[in-house]
């Protein structure tokens, strides 16, 4: 069965370069020369692979990876002729999986896709857009969230957040991390508005709101009791 990569990079020679490759080892690809049309095509095709490239036009590769992450798991290799260490470390800290720099192989790079695949598969795919912790269940695919079967109606920061800590269940977050992971590296707005967040959303979520710990003068931290 063909797998479904989405392909963004602005250079049409570069794009067609990579497509033959990943057609020939028998992968759907489907092409995106901005960011914009990157994430309408994302809304409507359930991929397995995302190759992003960061310099682009419309939306950059950056914000598109953290739109991306904000709803899916699926694996994302980010493609870039920039080799600083400070944007690797963005680019995993956005959760990326793979930092590719130009100029790279496309043998090299569909063997890598390949062998990224191999260590997610049986975790991803549609089975893998649900999770549950308790009698909590989050659809991530069809943003929905439950409670002991009932729907939990959360606003679209709340369910940002709730996704954040179940990305980083068990580890402590600052809440520096969370205003950058929800609001945006560009929010200038009150730390607290985390703290306000937090709140509601323990609320919301009723039986299971001791998901969510506090940890003093540390931040927040999403795991079930021992």
């Amino acid at each position: 069965m063909n797998r479904n990569i989405l392909l963004v990079e602005d250079d049409l020679l570069m794009r067609e370069f990579i497509t033959d490759y990943f057609k020939k080892e028998q992968w759907a690809v489907h092409e995106a020369d901005n960011g914009k049309q990157a994430l309408e095509l994302f809304e409507h095709i359930p991929f397995d692979l995302v190759v992003l490239d960061i310099m682009m036009p419309e939306v950059d590769g950056w914000s598109v990876c953290r739109r991306i992450r904000k709803s899916s798991d699926v694996p994302i290799i980010i493609i870039t002729a920039r080799t600083e260490d400070d944007d690797q470390l963005m680019g995993f800290e956005l959760g990326a999986d793979e930092y590719v720099t130009k100029p790279f192989s496309p043998k090299v790079l569909v063997a890598r896709a390949t062998a990224l695949l191999k260590r997610t598969e049986g975790t991803l795919g549609r089975e893998g857009d649900t999770v549950t912790y308790g009698s909590l269940s989050v659809n991530k695919r069809a943003h929905t969230v439950s409670v002991g079967g009932e729907p939990v109606i959360l606003s679209p920061k709340e369910y940002d957040l709730l996704l954040v800590m179940i990305k980083h269940y068990g580890t402590v977050l600052s809440r520096d991390y969370i205003l950058n992971a929800v609001w945006g590296i560009d929010y200038f707005g009150d730390p607290r508005a985390v703290d306000t967040h937090i709140k509601k959303l323990r609320a919301k979520l009723g039986a299971e709101e001791r998901l969510i710990k506090t940890v003093i003068r540390s931040g927040y931290k999403f795991e079930r009791e021992p």
